[in-house]
């Protein structure tokens, strides 16, 4: 498992009886996390004293309780800063266990010691986009969502990345991987941190299981003569490791390099443990792998 274990403003305090107890820079929340299927006695003070809880419905959704907590605040990932904010089904603008894959795309683009131009598809609020950028790379950002768009790009600006080479784009992801196609567009790396189920600009549906292997065949086809990495993320539990790294190894066939796939995870201070937050599959230039 690929671990973000270097965060210093966020950390899984414990997890018990289907939720997570996190405490995100000063604050302290309590939502809900499909993994968490153990009972354990819930020692952990801030069980009894959280700054909100997220509730979830028995008939799907939920909604937030709030005790002590601003509407917006920032916490920092090195030289990173993100702006949270609780929004709709227990979000808060960030996932932190993608900081795993962060460090190593970051690692990846400063060794390579030349123009690395990054495609970065359902980008969110802009973490790995943020990250990319800092390390040097010039980035192509593209979500379905404007609200989300305008979020990365203030995360962009309290990072102080605002003058970076980052294209920001509201569109749909498979559209936009279409034209670019046509147009002859290329890139060193790509990004996609799909969701399971969603809806585009316009109302497409996107259905992870019917569309991910399609779309990972496509962009595929933008890589340049020269391709740096691919990264593929899934929250989804029919997508295990060993899926992402199937679909990978066909869809970039003849490239070579080599293709890792694993769970990612955040640890648990309670315990000791680490919980588990879902798949990611990496492709990089080197020696093909066995």
């Amino acid at each position: 498992m690929w671990i973000a274990d270097r965060w210093e403003d966020y950390e899984v305090l414990d997890t018990s009886s289907g939720e997570k107890l996190e405490r995100w820079g000063g604050y302290t929340l309590i939502r809900p996390d499909p993994q968490v299927i153990w009972n354990t006695e819930k020692k952990a003070p801030g069980w009894r004293h959280p700054n909100a809880h997220y509730h979830r419905s028995k008939k799907g959704g939920g909604e937030w309780e709030f005790f002590d907590l601003p509407e917006q605040w920032t916490i920092q990932y090195r030289n990173l800063k993100f702006q949270l904010k609780p929004f709709s089904f227990k979000h808060t603008g960030l996932f932190p266990e993608q900081a795993v894959n962060w460090d190593w795309f970051s690692d990846l683009i400063r060794r390579a010691d030349r123009p690395v131009r990054v495609l970065n598809l359902f980008a969110y609020t802009g973490g790995a986009t943020l990250a990319a950028a800092e390390a040097g790379a010039h980035v192509t950002h593209v979500d379905a969502s404007k609200g989300m768009v305008h979020w990365a790009r203030e995360n962009a600006e309290c990072s102080g990345l605002s003058d970076r080479p980052v294209r920001w784009l509201v569109d749909d992801c498979t559209k936009f991987v279409e034209r670019e196609i046509r147009r002859n567009r290329q890139y060193e790396a790509v990004i996609m941190d799909p969701p399971s189920y969603g809806r585009g600009p316009k109302g497409e549906i996107w259905k992870i299981e019917d569309c991910i292997f399609d779309l990972i065949s496509l962009a595929a086809k933008l890589l340049s003569d020269q391709p740096l990495f691919f990264l593929v993320n899934s929250y989804t539990t029919g997508l295990a490791p060993a899926v992402l790294t199937y679909m990978i190894r066909t869809a970039l066939k003849g490239r070579g390099g080599r293709v890792e796939s694993s769970e990612i995870g955040l640890p648990v201070r309670s315990t000791g443990l680490v919980l588990p937050c879902g798949a990611s599959g990496r492709w990089s230039a080197g020696p093909v792998s066995n």
